[in-house]
């Protein structure tokens, strides 16, 4: 019973320590718009707004049911929340020359990103995609989730609405 009270106790030290760990800056890295012009992820990540930063491609269904759920509200989250989402694609050369069509076909109403050659990602440190993560106003971020089940951009908008207090 003892080990066991222990081996909580570290558990819970060891989680703690993770979420920590997450409360860092976003990385400023040079990536580009989906007409090919360089923009610094600074320019979107230090306007003092809560930001909503979305990796997907164009070959990840759950990416794009992520991204088609958080469209159906993100008008309301603009006017409620005064948020950004920036969705950034990692698409390769030959799987960009897809995302301007998508987007069209899907309506989405965000600003849509590439990081091709994946610098942003590995400046990250995730493998597995959708990853989304949540920035302050400070551009720091504060939340990271990974994968894509219905729902979860309600707890997104928890998580957002904890920031707007």
């Amino acid at each position: 019973m003892k080990m066991i009270k222990s081996l909580g106790i570290i558990f819970f030290i060891i989680i703690s320590f993770g979420f920590k760990s997450i409360n860092n800056p976003f990385p400023s890295i040079n990536i580009k718009t989906i007409d090919g012009k360089t923009v610094n992820t600074n320019e979107y990540t230090t306007k003092g707004k809560i930001t909503v930063i979305s990796f997907w491609a164009t070959w990840c269904t759950p990416c794009k049911r992520e991204l088609d759920a958080i469209n159906e509200v993100y008008a309301d989250w603009v006017k409620d929340y005064d948020i950004q989402l920036l969705a950034i694609t990692i698409d390769d050369a030959r799987g960009i020359t897809k995302v301007p069509a998508i987007i069209q076909a899907k309506g989405w109403e965000f600003t849509v990103l590439s990081d091709s050659r994946q610098e942003l990602q590995q400046a990250l440190n995730f493998q597995t995609i959708p990853q989304t993560f949540l920035l302050d106003q400070n551009g720091e971020i504060v939340y990271a989730h990974n994968g894509y089940s219905p729902g979860d951009e309600i707890k997104l908008e928890e998580k957002i609405k904890a920031l707007k207090k």
